[in-house]
């Protein structure tokens, strides 16, 4: 038995639209309305013609399914979770440019 493995490719400079996005994560437009509703995305534009998605957001979007489906969590616990994973990636870009200047520093003291 083999598995098929399927993968899209995101250009990380590209904004997409609503049908873009929905194509891309295989969902329904009222999915990423709820989202939306939820702050867990942020389109830019005013209506849901003009809407653009920064390619950021196809993650969210997709570790918000996952979310959804593999742990049974709701759409706020969901915003939750994305925004706890947000910061814990930030706390640690944080320490490792903290570990990068402590580095440096030992390296300037033993000069």
């Amino acid at each position: 038995m083999t598995t098929e493995l399927q993968y899209t490719i995101i250009d990380e400079n590209c904004a997409y639209s609503l049908r873009e996005l929905c194509n891309i994560c295989k969902v329904h437009a009222q999915f990423v309305q709820d989202l939306i509703d939820e702050g867990i995305i942020s389109p830019q534009g005013h209506d849901p013609r003009e809407w653009r998605f920064a390619a950021f957001e196809v993650r969210r979007i997709q570790i918000s399914i996952r979310l959804q489906e593999d742990l049974r969590v709701n759409l706020p616990g969901t915003a939750l979770a994305l925004d706890l994973l947000d910061e814990i990636e930030q706390l640690r870009r944080s320490k490792l440019r903290l570990e990068q200047l402590y580095a440096l520093n030992k390296k300037i003291d033993r000069s």
